[in-house]
């Protein structure tokens, strides 16, 4: 079996298919995605077809803005859903018709792909990497999407089934999601990691991600200083694109890196400060850590909300909140580990990614 993985924007598109992948490595396996993240789906020892030439990010730092939920969704909606969709789904086309995979596995914001997929018949898989839900809702695509039906010869899908077609997995516990906005019916939750016996250690671990972390004015500066003056050891991470040396000397117990594997610093953290991003929080959860989350954009409200709801974690004004302020939330979120703990059970509890295989079999 042929199975085509394929994604839009970067690393938390590209990470929840990962498991799926390596676990069907039994079968022929490749990405397409932006050029710009192919020397990361190579670096993991995948075949990749770029969708799009490669662009550079700006080094250095932005202004750190005010959460605006309008701005954010206009974004979804003028760069995923309408000229990221029409961009993807032309490449995807050729590479579908030379490729010839018999199904494709998308990230749910991978539009143009179930664009693709539904135009040449090729059964398609969708994995959810927005977790809480709440962020991608049908009103706000759903006029791109109409228009980009419509160029591409598709019938009207006027209650837009093509975001949940077919199959779709959901790489997180299934209580992690805002019952607001509840999981499809055809859904299958997993666990793409091994199970966690529990977290071992004191460390507090600090990320802004990998594409908000350059968006962050003086954030890193402030937790980092707040941070210090814990006893726990600190282990923060600021991306490729941002020097360590910059943040100037740290004590012996702040160590600051471009990038260290959360796989080696969750199982001995005891708090993880981040942004809220899908990616960072599930792993947190999966570990049973509870998090301070400073919420930026994309889905990270949807996230920080949940997380706060299910009583796993703090969620603070990034623009506002002050180096005491961290200081305070850490040491409150240390003592309040039972909620995490439960979440990480629930995850431990799911099949694992090789549970996958055979769905993406039948549906082929």
């Amino acid at each position: 079996m042929r199975i085509l993985f394929t994604f839009v924007g970067g690393s938390g598109h590209f990470h929840p298919l990962l498991p799926i992948a390596r676990a069907a490595a039994a079968h022929t396996v490749a990405f397409a995605c932006p050029g710009r993240m192919t020397p990361s789906v190579e670096a993991a020892g995948f075949p990749v077809m770029a969708t799009s030439k490669p662009r550079s990010r700006p080094g250095g730092r932005s202004p750190l803005l005010a959460l605006d939920p309008r701005r954010e969704e206009r974004d979804l909606r003028e760069h995923f859903a309408r000229t990221g969709a029409r961009t993807q789904a032309e490449a995807l086309l050729g590479i579908l018709a030379e490729w010839k995979p018999d199904v494709v596995v998308r990230d749910e914001m991978d539009f143009g792909a179930a664009i693709a997929t539904e135009r040449l018949g090729i059964p398609c898989a969708t994995v959810i990497c927005l977790a809480a839900g709440g962020f991608l809702r049908p009103d706000v695509v759903a006029e791109p999407l109409h228009e980009l039906r419509t160029e591409h010869g598709l019938p009207p899908d006027p209650d837009l089934a093509m975001l949940t077609s077919d199959l779709v997995f959901a790489p997180f516990p299934p209580s992690f999601r805002d019952p607001g906005f509840p999981l499809p019916a055809n859904v299958f939750s997993f666990r793409p990691n091994e199970p966690v016996t529990g977290s071992g250690g004191d460390a507090v671990y600090f990320t802004l991600g990998t594409e908000f972390n350059t968006e962050s004015g003086d954030l890193f500066t402030r937790v980092l200083t707040g941070l210090r003056d814990l006893p726990n050891e600190v282990v923060a991470t600021v991306g490729a694109s941002l020097d360590p040396a910059e943040f100037g000397p740290q004590p012996p117990h702040v160590r600051v890196e471009r990038y260290v594997p959360q796989g080696e610093l969750l199982p001995r953290c005891a708090a993880v400060v981040s942004h809220g991003g899908s990616g960072s929080v599930l792993g947190a959860l999966a570990h049973g850590v509870p998090s301070v989350l400073l919420p930026m954009g994309a889905d990270q409200p949807h996230n920080a909300r949940r997380v706060a709801a299910l009583g796993a974690g703090l969620a603070l004004d990034p623009t506002t909140v002050t180096p005491a302020d961290i200081r305070a939330a850490v040491t409150e979120v240390i003592g309040c580990r039972q909620a995490a703990a439960w979440i990480r059970d629930e995850n431990n509890a799911l099949p694992g990614p090789e549970a996958t295989v055979p769905l993406l079999e039948s549906l082929a």
